[in-house]
């Protein structure tokens, strides 16, 4: 059976979720999306199409819990858990195009 894209297996080698929940502005926990988490996954989105990284899904999710270490981002199916900033990027493209697991201060979510 082909999905709408014409695929008949699943499109994606990885998929990678960046929070985009919202909460109240004085909440104790703080939430991804006050700290520009939808524009941070643009920008990996839109820099992983610009390198032709065809076979991994960029895309926000809800609340992944991690809220108060930062932009929460976990990419399936490995289950990698990361911060997401502006300077991770980089390193996070490099692991999507198959490159090692990026340093570990990328990955303080990890429990």
């Amino acid at each position: 059976m082909k999905d709408a894209k014409g695929r008949v297996d699943a499109g994606y080698r990885m998929h990678t979720f960046v929070c985009g929940h919202s909460r109240p502005e004085n909440s104790p926990r703080g939430c991804c999306s006050a700290k520009n988490s939808l524009e941070l996954m643009r920008i990996l989105k839109n820099t992983a199409k610009e390198r032709g990284i065809d076979d991994v899904r960029v895309q926000k999710s809800g609340c992944l819990d991690f809220c108060e270490n930062g932009i929460s981002c976990v990419i399936y199916p490995q289950g990698e858990w990361f911060t997401l900033t502006p300077e991770a990027i980089p390193d996070i493209l490099d692991y999507l195009e198959g490159g090692v697991l990026p340093v570990a201060h990328l990955m303080d979510l990890k429990a």
